[in-house]
């Protein structure tokens, strides 16, 4: 199944309402950086503060008939999308999740009545949890970003984009699995063919980065990072997000965990906005010169708002952060 915008259009209607219309807000001081107006769609304003609400959404709402329940597994946003989608829904929900997942995270799916499995150091390991209930309990998987729905309900992010700004060069996307790239870049080039999509990543234990440069998916190590979020592989089999990623992304870069450090204090000084660490990935590759410099409005997409605030609180206060046994040595801002 390959996700067209038709099937975007559809999930708008689904969405309508429930999880859609976020604001789209210009960043004074990402403009100047930038040289040209420099926008942020804000999904950490969803209900569940990201973005995942919109595909979960899509796709509990198309389940077969007689579902007995729903499962995942999940970074921690795409489990608190399927959980809240489940919970409206009246179905069952289990949420799988590798020992990486913030705490905070965990939690906040637990709040919307979902069962949390914590399953080994990796989200492959925990997708092998999230199979096991399909086989052997019949529940219905929803991959977080290699599923049609899930990839359509994402791709309405492109569409309200464009609405918004219709003249915008280029869309720079936080990429992991590949589920949002593969939607917003389905939709924007479907709309305007000429408009540029980056994916951005970090700099450790990029799985599709990795995979799109083998040609083929792998298995990547995950160890922590500030943008955890972005943490997982994209699976061995898998089916849409890899090659929608391969056909339209016109670059995929990385930046260090001293970019993302710094971006987010950005973002949080400059801005007055808090968000994840993998949502300011974008901000981070222009800042350190990694993107090329636009020849009009550019913009990227605020995922998520569910941060580890002991972690963030740290960063905004420029005191050093321990991931694993790696420090990121602190620096207060504007120093």
């Amino acid at each position: 199944m390959r996700v067209e915008l038709s099937d975007i259009n559809a999930a708008q209607r689904v969405i309508a309402g429930l999880a859609d219309a976020t604001p789209m807000i210009l960043s004074p001081y990402m403009s100047a950086a930038a040289g040209q107006p420099f926008y942020y769609k804000c999904e950490m304003m969803q209900p569940i503060g990201a973005f995942k609400l919109r595909g979960a959404m899509n796709a509990v709402a198309n389940l077969p008939k007689g579902t007995r329940g729903v499962t995942c597994c999940s970074t921690g946003n795409h489990g608190r999308g399927v959980a809240y989608a489940a919970a409206k829904a009246g179905v069952r929900a289990v949420i799988c999740m590798s020992e990486l997942v913030p705490d905070a995270k965990v939690e906040g799916i637990r709040a919307l009545g979902a069962e949390v499995r914590i399953i080994g150091r990796s989200q492959d390991e925990a997708q092998v949890e999230a199979l096991r209930l399909v086989a052997e309990e019949g529940l219905v998987e929803i991959s977080p970003f290699d599923d049609g729905y899930v990839i359509a309900g994402q791709g309405t992010i492109g569409i309200e984009m464009l609405e918004t700004v219709p003249e915008l060069e280029a869309i720079y996307v936080p990429l992991s699995g590949g589920g949002l790239a593969a939607g917003v870049a389905t939709a924007a080039k479907a709309l305007k063919p000429d408009i540029k999509i980056y994916g951005i990543s970090m700099e450790r234990g990029a799985a599709m980065y990795e995979s799109l440069r083998a040609g083929a998916p792998l298995e990547v190590e995950e160890v922590p990072s500030l943008a955890d979020s972005l943490g997982g592989g994209i699976g061995l089999e898998n089916q849409l997000s890899f090659a929608a990623c391969k056909e339209l992304l016109d670059d995929v870069l990385l930046v260090t965990e001293d970019e993302i450090y710094h971006a987010m204090q950005v973002l949080f000084y400059e801005d007055r906005l808090i968000a994840e660490g993998a949502c300011v990935v974008a901000i981070a590759a222009m800042l350190a010169g990694k993107l090329p410099k636009p020849g009009g409005p550019v913009a990227t997409i605020l995922t998520g708002r569910n941060a580890d605030m002991k972690q963030s609180a740290r960063i905004y206060a420029g005191q050093s952060v321990q991931l694993g046994e790696r420090e990121i040595k602190g620096r207060p801002y504007g120093t």
